[in-house]
């Protein structure tokens, strides 16, 4: 029976040593608490690190802390203390985490550090691939592990790889400035389903891949060369229904039984039964905009004084990364500006803001979130936000106001909460005050139909949501598998080849024996391909056409001095063993002054584009341009040419990046026939990588054998991943 495999960076329990014996207690957040149904189902295993560094433990210890976990189900990962530095305070939390949150300011990249994270990368796969089985499901979670998707696809194809990243994805301008974008990208692209939180997040990703990898995307399904990957959103929730019923249970408590910060919380409701509470929580984070906040609190008792005495700020900063400079700058800041604010408006029976710094265990959240009028929270950037819904779920009566930033993934979700820029200091103060004065109807109104959705879509809805879609991504997965030239299928080709007494084999160039270049003058074929073809065209009864889109001009400048036969443009010229180039089909180019004009206009505001001027044919590239403009502009130059190639009986052919214009009715598949005419081959084949080829796999008889390079719609039989793979598969057709 298949297993869950549950992936992060720490374990949902924290450990404590005492004299060698080893003791647990479960952690609690979003993660943790959000992954509980899912790791209490049967057959499924948490892997992370321990929290213990590999220096403070002995054999005896280290045996303790692995029975400890087994009988939570489970598996550390062994992190030294270096590692931990490099790894999590270095590249986790000094690049990554600024950067995908928009602070360029604070990312630093060293190349030991980026190092680390891969060699840490390396070493939580290395778990997994020693507990993973086939059929397996593996669940990763967030940027401290972005590499691991690829390193475990890499040895197993068998298991379904399920991402998600619980913090913003970036734009591609500020992602394009990371110098290792290309690893991280194809680290995650080891996923069969990649999960976000928010649309915006999924866009930006799919935006990177595309622009950086050159990926095309379809539907939210990315089609990479051997397979193809679903990206899409899920916006975590919370438990509301303990947030909600543990509120009830607080209302319900006696005076003797309530906390110690629930009596001063009912002591200042007494004291001064008009002041109402304005509450902040976070983590002590930049980006969660603290010091910005406190400013625009600041600003909003200067320009609605009416206010003194009347609302007090209840701050809670929970202490988070305190090794990280930025964030010892951070709690220095903040101090002063509290102590500054309240200096300024303190009265004797008032001050203004409340500050603690610390965390607070769950009772308190919730003394907090009932006894608050408002809640403020106004990240920069935020993930999501579940401080925001648990907020919403305690207010039993729901009587509260919300002010929630923009730029949390929250926001998309709960817009009857009152939604703000948190840069907006006027907007901030004014919100307040309507959120102050907002009559109770109102309050119950908006936060009615809050509570209804965050009950429906809670954190159990999340995690099912996730394990279904990431089921249904495989199956969707597999449909491509079954055609793949691998294992019996690839041995039945050779020994076809092998026992064949006549064989054709028809080779496109561009994207089948070389990989595609962004000047297509680069991608001149090396002594490793010639090696290659000179070989197959030394086998006894085979005859090796390279057939390619290509000028003639160039190609026998690459290949004119080799008896390979050629076919170039599509099917326009001929170059037999030691004979010259001859037409194939009788074409002209007088065309070329009617559309030329027109291909040079796009050429112009295009960047990035280049027309290729062929003898019979002209071709407009645009691999270089920025991949939405691209495909804009193509469609564009297609409509506008379209009336003109009619009048000229001439059509366009749509390669990969590239729009060629040429003469009607030729193309790879009527040339590759007219060699079959006179001689009777008992093998054919076929390979190419673009639409051009389909003409050929088309035209060429049903018994011929024919092979996509790449993940792409074809009516060819099998498909194989790259150029590496074509190389491979060529190679084993030599037998002498």
């Amino acid at each position: 029976m298949s297993k869950t495999i549950i992936i992060s960076n720490r374990l949902p329990l924290q450990l404590h040593i005492d004299k060698k014996i080893v003791t647990s207690t479960p952690s609690v957040g979003g993660l943790a608490t959000g992954m509980k149904p899912v790791h209490a189902a049967n057959d499924s295993i948490w892997i992370g690190w321990n929290g213990v560094n590999e220096e403070e433990i002995d054999d005896t210890i280290k045996a303790n802390i692995d029975s400890t976990l087994r009988d939570h189900k489970c598996l550390g990962v062994s992190l030294t203390k270096k590692e931990i530095d490099e790894y999590y305070y270095g590249f986790s939390n000094t690049t990554l985490w600024p950067l995908f949150h928009y602070f360029l300011e604070y990312t630093e990249f060293e190349k030991h550090t980026w190092e680390t994270y891969q060699s840490v990368n390396q070493k939580f796969a290395d778990v997994i691939l020693n507990t993973v089985e086939s059929g397996d499901r593996i669940w990763i979670h967030d940027y401290q592990l972005l590499l691991v998707p690829s390193l475990i696809r890499k040895k197993r194809s068998d298991v379904s790889i399920g991402f998600f990243l619980h913090i913003p994805f970036p734009s591609y301008e500020v992602f394009r400035t990371i110098p290792c974008r290309e690893a991280l990208l194809k680290g995650m692209l080891g996923a069969d389903l990649l999960g976000f939180h928010t649309y915006d997040y999924e866009r930006h990703f799919l935006s990177s891949v595309q622009r950086i990898l050159g990926y095309d995307s379809s539907f939210n399904t990315i089609t990479l060369d051997n397979r193809s990957v679903k990206v899409d959103s899920f916006p975590m929730g919370i438990d509301y229904d303990n947030f909600h019923e543990s509120a009830k249970l607080h209302n319900a408590k006696e005076k003797r039984d309530k906390s110690i910060i629930q009596q001063g919380l009912d002591k200042h409701q007494l004291d001064n039964d008009q002041a109402k509470l304005i509450l902040s929580i976070d983590r002590l984070d930049y980006t969660k905009g603290i010091d910005k906040r406190l400013r625009a609190f600041e600003y909003f008792l200067e320009k609605y004084p009416e206010f003194k005495g009347k609302v007090r700020l209840v701050m809670l900063a929970v202490p988070s990364r305190a090794k990280v400079p930025q964030y010892q700058r951070l709690k220095k800041e903040i101090d002063q500006l509290v102590g500054r604010i309240n200096g300024k408006f303190a009265e004797i029976s008032w001050t203004p803001i409340w500050y603690f710094y610390r965390s607070l265990p769950f009772e308190n959240l919730i003394d907090l979130y009932t006894s608050s009028e408002v809640a403020l929270l106004t990240p920069i950037r935020d993930g999501m936000n579940l401080v925001a819904k648990e907020y919403i779920a305690s207010k039993v009566d729901k009587k509260g106001v919300l002010i929630l930033s923009e730029m949390t993934g929250a926001a998309n979700e709960m817009s009857e909460a009152l939604l703000i820029n948190p840069n907006n200091f006027e907007e901030i103060a004014d919100t307040l005050k309507l959120a102050l004065e907002m009559p109770e109807k109102e309050q119950i109104k908006r936060n009615s139909a809050l509570q209804k959705r965050l009950k429906r879509y809670n954190v159990d809805k999340w995690a099912t949501d996730f394990m279904e879609a990431l089921k249904s991504s495989t199956h969707h997965g597999k449909r491509y598998t079954l055609q793949r030239l691998e294992n019996q299928s690839r041995t039945n080709l050779v020994e076809q080849f092998k026992k064949a007494k006549k064989r054709i084999l028809f080779v496109d160039y561009d994207g089948t024996l070389t990989p595609f270049e962004k000047l297509p003058e680069n991608a001149k074929p090396t002594s490793k391909i010639f090696d290659l073809l000179d070989t197959l065209n030394k086998q006894e009864n085979t005859k090796l056409v390279i057939i390619t889109g290509r000028d003639k001009m160039t190609f026998n400048e690459w290949f004119g001095h080799k008896d390979y036969t050629l076919i170039t443009e599509h099917g326009v010229w001929l170059k037999q063993p030691k004979k010259d180039w001859e037409l194939l089909e009788r074409v002209d180019n007088k065309w070329f002054d009617a559309i030329a004009p027109i291909l040079e206009s796009f050429t112009d505001r295009t960047p990035g584009s280049l027309i290729e001027r062929k003898n019979y044919s002209l071709a407009w590239h645009f691999r270089n341009v920025d991949p939405e403009l691209g495909k804009n502009r193509s469609n564009e130059l297609k409509i506008t040419i379209q009336q003109l190639i009619a009048n000229h009986n001439l059509e366009i052919l749509e390669g990969d990046k590239v729009l060629e214009i040429k003469v009607s009715g030729v193309n790879k598949g009527k040339s590759a026939s007219k060699m079959l005419i006179d001689d009777p081959y008992d093998f054919i084949f076929a390979i190419g990588d673009d639409w051009t080829d389909e003409y050929m796999f088309k035209e060429l008889p049903e018994t011929a054998h024919t092979v996509k390079v790449g993940l792409k719609k074809t009516v060819a039989q099998y498909y194989v991943d790259d150029t590496e793979q074509v190389h491979a598969l060529l190679k084993e057709f030599v037998y002498l």
